[in-house]
């Protein structure tokens, strides 16, 4: 394979990568409204000769390149959040502004900037004749990730029936190739209550009381330790073989679980009355070895839920909300934790494309590497659309993308260019190294 050949060809599309990016950024494509985004993506793939591309019932834009029966490929999410206090922003974040070396906008880092990079990666394997023979290449620009992580991956492997051998996340990797990450799920906690004139509280029964006493036994299920002396074990546990011996190795690498709370609700019939229910929502991240049962049965299992029996309610959020094509593909909020092992053929052979195009260490912008000064294989601390595409199905995915994490969903979000050609050289590089190791 000609190197060098690929990393010409990733640098000198830069100007046309960056003048996608922009393309796309100064379109507001919040979840659930991106269809001039995906349209725009349709259009600059059909532009760089794709051999197909189209838009799923969801509104996934789906791009193939080859004519293999078998799949490897390259997903990004095309939504992004909102922009936030408009105070917060130096520039308009749908036009911005663009220099030598970076290109600014909400989406640039998360995570529009990997669609650009997986595009102009299958367009540079299409040149060079790098799609392995028995094989194409997919390139997905997802929609609904940030509402709802996974969901696309979910319609696209049960409605469109595709199963790709494996799949490069384009999300932002601070230039590292990262092999796993922690699920999260998203916990509804409701407490009933018997309301009364505020001038006799004891005529009643404060739900918002109750749940104060349910909300310290979850802050000490975040903060405890696991000792003898610790009532409410600790998070933390899982970390220890005592409380995970078949996943403890994994959790320590991916990190700790947590939960905190993240909204909370009540009704009341008046401000002068005692509440008769209170809710609050628990955004619960998950390491190796915990599964939605058994983070709901722990929360269930707290001191102060037993204490309140019956009146305490916990369950799991669904989501329901329609895609931008209208369509509703319901699911429970629940995003399982995934990982690979280091010497996985898929993680190794985007390392060695790394290593062959760039070395064995982070690169970037002098800018970027204060974060960068990392192992070069690694993992993300958000959750990503992994946690469908390997988390609940399996199918080995693994990560490099342009851009930074701490990007994501901060105010005047910037790429450096250097990452948009960096990812797709190695993108371009990947397919014929795997097909290497797995013949």
């Amino acid at each position: 394979m000609d190197f060098d050949a690929i990393k010409k060809a990733a640098e000198g599309y830069i100007p046309a990568m960056s003048k996608f990016l922009r393309d796309l950024i100064a379109i507001p494509s919040e979840s659930c409204e991106e269809g001039g985004v995906i349209r725009r993506t349709i259009a600059e793939m059909e532009a760089l000769g794709f051999d197909k591309a189209e838009i799923d019932p969801e509104g996934n834009a789906l791009g193939w390149m080859g004519t293999g029966e078998k799949i490897i490929a390259f997903d990004g999410h095309i939504d992004t959040v909102g922009i936030g206090n408009i105070a917060n922003w130096e520039k308009d974040p749908y036009e911005g502004y663009e220099t030598d070396d970076i290109i600014y906008g909400r989406g640039a880092s998360d995570q529009e900037g990997g669609v650009v990079s997986a595009v102009y990666g299958a367009k540079i394997m299409k040149e060079l004749g790098l799609i392995p023979e028995g094989y194409k290449i997919l390139v997905t620009a997802t929609v609904q990730e940030e509402d709802c992580d996974g969901l696309c991956w979910q319609y696209i492997h049960n409605e469109d029936k595709i199963v790709p051998e494996f799949v490069v996340s384009t999300e932002p990797t601070d230039g590292g190739i990262y092999r796993g990450h922690r699920g999260r799920m998203e916990i509804r906690v409701d407490v009933k209550g018997i309301s009364c004139h505020g001038s006799a509280p004891e005529r009643g029964d404060n739900a918002i009381y109750k749940m104060a006493d349910i909300l310290q036994d979850v802050r000490a299920l975040h903060e405890n330790g696991c000792g003898p002396e610790d009532e409410i074990k600790g998070l933390v546990k899982m970390l220890e073989p005592e409380f995970n011996p078949d996943h403890y190795e994994d959790a320590r690498f991916l990190g700790r679980g947590s939960v905190t709370v993240s909204q909370i609700f009540y009704t009341s019939p008046s401000r002068c009355a005692v509440a008769d229910s209170c809710s609050v929502s628990l955004d619960r991240r998950m390491t190796a070895g915990e599964t939605w049962e058994s983070c709901l049965q722990e929360i269930r299992d707290l001191p102060a839920a037993k204490k309140y029996g019956d009146d305490v309610k916990v369950s799991m959020y669904m989501y329901d909300r329609p895609a931008w094509t209208g369509l509703v593909y319901e699911t429970e909020c629940y995003f399982p934790t995934w990982i690979n092992k280091e010497e996985a053929p898929h993680v190794q052979a985007l390392a060695d494309a790394h290593k062959a195009l760039y070395g064995e260490k982070r690169i970037g912008h002098p800018d970027a590497m204060h974060l960068r000064n990392r192992p070069l294989i690694d993992k993300w601390t958000f959750s990503t659309n992994g946690v469908s595409i390997q988390g609940r199905y399996g199918i080995p995915c693994v990560g490099l993308g342009p851009g930074a994490e701490s990007q994501a969903h901060a105010p005047n979000e910037i790429i450096w260019k250097q990452d948009l050609a960096v990812c797709a050289a190695v993108y371009a590089a990947t397919p014929m190294l795997y097909a290497e190791k797995v013949k």
